[in-house]
């Protein structure tokens, strides 16, 4: 076996992706600090309003929702590059734009609820042309270990943004976090500006005949997405909701102030960063039985954390649960990715960003209003029980497919062309 096949930062040797890499901790440790921001924000400006909180992430999820699988097909069909760089400059605006609303005083909870809604339209074109930039960057041998270290440095920045944004909020408030996070874009556009276009692997662009329900029809065709996908959907609609679930749990369960929470934050995110870096050994596509086994998993610890009697033991129960969100996200992510044609990839990985996130605005206004009506521990406790159910309902699935595995679960997973479903009329969307 090729001894940089067993490296876990083997694909950092890739120039493009080693700027990528450290465009995006700055960009995405912004990011977080922003979410924190955010969120304690909204707390403040409505009361602690869970409603408010569960409307707040609704919004900024809600044009994923309907948006993404047409990002997915943007992103199939022109350059990735470029459509990064303008994402990142449209981002960067918008928070900027928020910042000098909050460092005026001039902020409402309606100004909150429109950047979301801008936010989450730029990330529906933003977060399926990322995903499948990844595979151009470093190519299909290189692709599990370059997806894992992606989920390594956004969890890398998911622990450094939340403590750094507790501490700065304690001391200077929101406004200058959010000033920051807006600067942050600039390094994700720098690093883009500076690759090298020739030494990115690019498939040849999908043709005009080539639109969504191409992509569905492909993916329909395909039992061995559909399942990890199906699965995705349930666990992501009831158990995703950490962005809601952890400051209600930090300020109206445990009394929390903003480094508090910070700190459990990153307790998750440190559990989420651990499952990272151990699926940077992986170097093909994962059994679906690892998908459904990570999925069990999460279902338990989730349950766990909703019981935690204090805060020490909230916080290593959500780590466990971080651990285990990471695991399942990536073995998904990368059952689907490396079962996926090329041409296809933009539009599969946009699927996948749609279940992943598009369906939190129903999960956060469904958690929101358990939340509100039974206290915040309900949301976790719920939230993993349907999950350990879904997990379980898909055992027998993850059964059937080890007794009579395809074509794209052996080898060396070359991601090579796999049969493409019948097509359309040319310029069917």
């Amino acid at each position: 076996m090729d001894k940089t096949r067993s490296k876990p930062f083997r694909s950092l040797a890739v120039r493009n992706f080693r700027l990528f890499a450290a465009g995006q901790v700055v960009s995405v440790a912004g990011t977080w600090m922003m979410v924190v921001s955010q969120d304690w924000l909204v707390l403040d400006l409505t009361g602690d309003s869970a409603t408010a909180l569960g409307t707040l992430t609704a919004l900024q999820f809600t044009p994923m929702l309907l948006l993404t699988l047409y990002g997915g097909r943007l992103a199939d069909r022109h350059d990735k590059r470029l459509l990064l760089t303008l994402a990142n400059l449209a981002s960067g605006a918008l928070a900027l734009a928020l910042a000098v609303l909050v460092l005026a005083g001039d902020v409402r909870p309606w100004h909150l609820y429109l950047f979301a809604i801008g936010l989450g339209t730029v990330n529906s074109f933003e977060v399926p042309a990322r995903m499948a930039f990844v595979a151009e960057l470093v190519g299909p041998d290189l692709l599990p270990n370059a997806s894992a270290l992606s989920a390594a440095y956004f969890n890398t920045a998911r622990v450094v943004g939340p403590a750094l944004a507790g501490l700065l909020i304690s001391a200077v408030g929101t406004g200058p976090v959010m000033l920051l996070n807006a600067v942050s874009y600039l390094a994700t556009v720098a690093a883009l500006r500076l690759m090298r276009p020739a030494e990115l692997l690019r498939p040849e662009p999908s043709g005009r005949g080539s639109g969504v329900t191409d992509g569905l029809r492909y993916v329909r065709a395909r039992p061995d997405l559909l399942v990890p996908l199906a699965l995705l959907a349930v666990v992501g609609l009831f158990g995703f909701n950490f962005q809601l679930t952890l400051p209600l749990l930090a300020k109206t369960v445990f009394h929390a102030d903003a480094t508090a929470f910070g700190l459990l934050t990153t307790a998750f995110a440190a559990g989420s960063l651990l499952a990272a870096f151990a699926t940077t050994a992986r170097s093909g596509r994962p059994a679906a039985r690892t998908v459904t086994g990570s999925a069990l998993a999460f279902g338990v610890s989730e349950t766990a954390a909703g019981w935690a009697p204090d805060y020490v033991s909230a916080a290593v129960l959500l780590a466990l649960t971080g651990f285990a969100t990471i695991y399942f996200a990536q073995a998904a992510n990368h059952r689907i990715q490396l079962g996926s044609d090329p041409r296809y990839r933009g539009r599969v990985m946009a699927l996948y960003t749609l279940i992943l996130q598009g369906l939190t605005p129903l999960g956060a206004l469904l958690v929101g209003w358990l939340t509100s009506r039974y206290g915040a521990r309900s949301g976790l406790w719920v939230g993993g029980s349907v999950s350990l159910l879904a997990a379980l309902a898909a055992l027998p699935a993850s059964r059937t497919r080890r007794g009579s595995r395809t074509a794209t679960d052996t080898g060396s997973q070359s991601c090579g062309p796999a049969p493409l479903p019948p097509t359309r009329s040319a310029g069917r969307p």
